[in-house]
This record gives C-alpha cells, structure tokens and sequence, in this order.
C-alpha cells in the first residue's frame, strides 16, 4: 500500500506535461486522484486510465481556469464527483500546476496576452485555494509550481518570471494561516523541463543545448523529476516543510 493510501488529491493542468507525472505518481502511492484539464478530455483520461490500470483510482473534470467562473465550475465538479464515491468533499492535497509560458520582451509583451498569464498562473492558483480551503482536510497539503525563473535572470520571459514570483510569495503568505490546522504549502521551482511547453525549443539543437547547460548535470530535467518531489511533499515525510520554495532545476546558474 503505498504512502498516499485513502488520500484525495487534485491536479491542476494534469493532463499533460509536469502535472501529468504528479497526477501518475500520487496514483501509484495510493491516492485518489481529480485530473484538471482545461481542452484535451483524451488526454486527460488517458492519465485516469493509466492510474486505474496501475490499481489507482482517478477521475478527470474540465475547465478553463482563466476565470473566476471556470475555477469555480471545475471545483464544483470536483465536488459532485468526490461526493458521489466518498460521501463527502473532503480532500487532503491541492497540486497548483496549471499554467501558460510566454515568450516576449517587457517591449513586445501585449496587454492581452499578460493578463492571460497573470489569470492563468495568478489568479487561478489563489482562487483554487479559497475555493478548496473548507474542504481540505487538515493535516492536508498545498503543492504550487513555480520556476527557477524566479532566481534567474531571463529578460526573454518577463511576464512568465513575475507571474512564477507571485506564487512564491503566496506560498510564504499561507503557511502561517494554515500551520494551525497542520496544512503545509509549498512551492517548486523547476528549470528547463521536457514537456510540451517547451517543444519548440527541445525541436531546435542550439536552444536544447542551451537549455541542458543550465543544469550542472548537463541535461534537461524530465516531469518524473518534479513528480518525486510533489510525492515527498504530499507524503507525511514532508509534513514538517512549509512556507518553502524548493530549487528543483537541477542545480541551474549554481
């Protein structure tokens, strides 16, 4: 029986890429797990498939979570769902993995597609948490993704570094109101990982290379990376880490 045993977990942007191989990992340690997407039902229930197929249980609800409306929506089916197999709402870990990149200078960054960063990597990760804080448990955990980006200097990528500094400083606001119920919160900076967000550049070798060498080991980091440091956080080994944000890039611009 894994460490996760009768614990409830929801993924945020489970589907594909980082939160896709947390949502797998909690799964194989025993939790029942809610799979976010916002467009791809395929995708996302190929993860609940391969969850059940290991002897896990999940289920996956969607919604875009650029609004404050679909993040209510999305949670609300959450609940219907968790309800309907437990009776109850209640929950144990929050995974805040949902999000959007962009690539352009503070010249070239467009009014629009800001806010749709900031609605995306802001604001939904702050509204999940009101929405989901009556119902998880105590003892419970909140796991946010943030960047390395937050620490490195990318003038390429202004907007995407202030909306991953954001959620670092939500992480640090948290932990004092939610350590009275035993509830941790942390955060986990990734650097360059191989997922779709970063296609175009695992396509092109100058840009691979250049993102491999950020790392002292000299690769790009894989999601399985960052899923093993979400499993420790969601385990009862992690209950004694909160208000943290946890380097997970590989030993990046060390």
């Amino acid at each position: 029986m894994g460490k996760l045993a009768n614990k409830v977990a929801i993924v945020t942007g489970g589907s594909r890429g980082i939160g896709r191989a947390i949502a797998q990992r909690l799964g194989r340690e025993g939790a029942t797990v809610a799979v976010h997407y916002a467009v791809n039902r395929s995708a996302a229930e190929e993860v609940v498939g391969e969850i059940v197929q290991g002897g896990g249980s999940a289920f996956s609800v969607g919604s875009d979570l650029g609004t404050l409306d679909g993040i209510r929506t999305f949670y609300a089916g959450v609940k219907r769902e968790l309800e309907a197999r437990f009776g109850t709402a209640g929950f144990d870990i929050l995974v805040n993995n949902a999000g959007m990149g962009l690539a352009a200078t503070i010249e070239d960054t467009k009014e629009e597609d800001f806010d749709s960063v900031m609605s995306l990597n802001v604001k939904a990760p702050f509204f999940m948490i009101q929405q989901a804080l009556p119902d998880l448990r105590n003892d419970g955990r909140i796991i946010q993704i943030s960047s390395a980006v937050t620490r490195i200097s990318l003038p390429a990528i202004p907007a995407y570094s202030m909306s991953k500094a954001a959620i670092n400083g939500l992480t640090l606001s948290l932990a004092n109101q939610l350590g009275p119920r035993g509830i941790t919160i942390n955060a986990i900076a990734p650097g360059f990982v191989a997922t779709d967000m970063n296609a175009g550049m695992l396509q092109d070798p100058g840009s691979r290379r250049f993102g491999a060498d950020f790392s002292i080991f000299g690769r790009w980091g894989e999601p399985q990376d960052i899923a093993d440091i979400a499993a420790f956080l969601a385990s009862p080994e992690g209950g004694w880490i909160t208000g943290q944000v946890l380097d997970a890039s590989g030993g990046s611009h060390l």
